[in-house]
């Protein structure tokens, strides 16, 4: 399934229902502390990131094709003038900070790459694969911040990829539902963890003690990203610090939960995600700039 040029596909979504999704999110919640300028391109990112992801992952029709599709608005953003709503949007932002089209292209890759591969082997290949799927939206943030150099641009990814393992953590087992497992298969092997065990009600005590070290892995990832926070300023760095704490907060109610992914997904509180989001900000700008 394809759609002719000047066409949207029946099957892609819309942006109203793309959008309706962005509540309680990390990326539109630290937005709110962004002026309204600043705050619309960030949301046009966030559209399109969205849009991909509901396409790949939601799309009740041929996904490849739709990604196609969505490739091919890609290159009326930067070549002429796309169809969807939400290209149209990110076609502003795109001529208003230059931003190149490679984060967009991974974002599409990644959910391609959905299409065929639900078991990650090594902690490396899930690393590659965030590097599409997750380091891109912060590229593309930076660049919006008018910020945007290789320091910072790997400071990011480290953020971004913490994010993306601690959203991966919470939902091992709505991951399972869809045939997915992010949880490396030799991390599962060298905690005599089996497959069959992400499918009980109940973790054991093995499973409990993967759980402990992939968390502490996303929560050293958000922290070496944090340098970042010190190289902005005012409302961008303190927006940077709320996405790292968000996911410093997820990670938290994990371990509060004994490390149970299973039974139910641990998400913090408002006050907890809130209180967690202020030290980070504290800790964030504690030192001498990088």
């Amino acid at each position: 399934m394809t759609a002719a040029p000047g066409t949207i596909p029946a099957v892609a979504p819309s942006a109203r229902a793309v959008l309706t999704r962005a509540g309680g999110e990390n990326f539109p919640v630290a937005s709110r502390l962004l002026p309204a300028r600043t705050r619309e391109h960030l949301m046009a990112i966030y559209g399109f990131a969205r849009l991909v992801d509901e396409v790949g992952d939601e799309a009740p029709a041929d996904r490849l094709a739709l990604l196609d599709w969505m490739d091919g608005e890609v290159d009326a953003v930067f070549g002429g003038t796309p169809d969807h709503p939400l290209m149209r949007r990110v076609s502003a932002t795109v001529r208003r900070f230059g931003i190149p089209p490679e984060p967009f292209r991974a974002l599409i890759r990644a959910n391609r790459q959905d299409q065929t591969v639900s078991r990650y082997q090594r902690y490396a290949d899930l690393q590659a694969y965030c590097r599409l799927s997750a380091n891109p939206v912060g590229r593309m943030v930076l660049y919006v911040f008018e910020a945007a150099t290789p320091e910072r641009f790997a400071w990011s990814d480290s953020i971004c990829t913490g994010l993306q393992l601690a959203e991966h953590w919470q939902d091992v087992a709505e991951d399972l539902a869809r045939g997915r497992v992010y949880l490396p298969q030799e991390d599962l092997t060298a905690f005599g963890c089996a497959e069959d065990d992400l499918r009980r009600t109940h973790p054991s005590r093995a499973f409990r003690s993967l759980m402990r070290f992939e968390v502490g892995r996303a929560r050293g990832l958000l922290l070496r990203g944090l340098p970042l926070v010190r190289t902005l300023r005012g409302r961008p760095a303190s927006a940077v610090a709320a996405y790292a704490g968000g996911g410093l907060a997820a990670l938290d109610a994990i371990e509060r939960g004994g490390f149970d992914v299973l039974g139910v997904a641990p998400r913090p509180s408002r006050p907890e995600r809130a209180w967690t989001i202020v030290r980070t900000m504290v800790r964030a700008s504690i030192g001498p700039k990088p």
